[in-house]
């Protein structure tokens, strides 16, 4: 039987769907697919594409605190755009929580997205 551990945090959406946040193997952890979902009052937030991205990537980082990490610990992202027109902006943003090291990772363009949003971004993180 494989030891996998439920992350979990309010600070971050809860689930919509039969999945958790996240899950833990030993050192490694699998974020699920985060979109802009504001986890204090549930609401969707995406007015702006800057603001959209940048709650995606707190609410990564949220879960990714429940687990004693950061986003130092990421080896690899997951980004879906609802249009690739959105690239520049989401690229960005998305560079801008990362110093140095950063993780590989692909982005791709997705017919559609859950709730309608314009991006989601999941990861795999390992600890230090």
């Amino acid at each position: 039987k494989i030891m996998k551990k439920v992350i979990f945090t309010a600070k971050a959406p809860a689930p919509i769907g039969p999945y958790n946040q996240a899950i833990q193997h030993k050192d490694i952890v699998y974020v699920s697919g985060q979109i802009a979902i504001n986890p204090a009052t549930g609401d969707l937030e995406i007015d702006t594409l800057d603001h959209e991205t940048h709650l995606v990537m707190k609410n990564l980082g949220a879960v990714l605190n429940a687990a004693g990490m950061d986003y130092t610990n990421i080896v690899k992202c997951s980004i879906f755009l609802s249009s690739m027109e959105s690239f520049g902006i989401v690229n960005e943003i998305y560079g801008s929580y990362f110093t140095d090291n950063f993780p590989a990772r692909e982005t791709v363009e997705v017919s559609c997205l859950p709730k309608h949003v314009n991006v989601e971004i999941s990861c795999v993180a390992v600890a230090n």
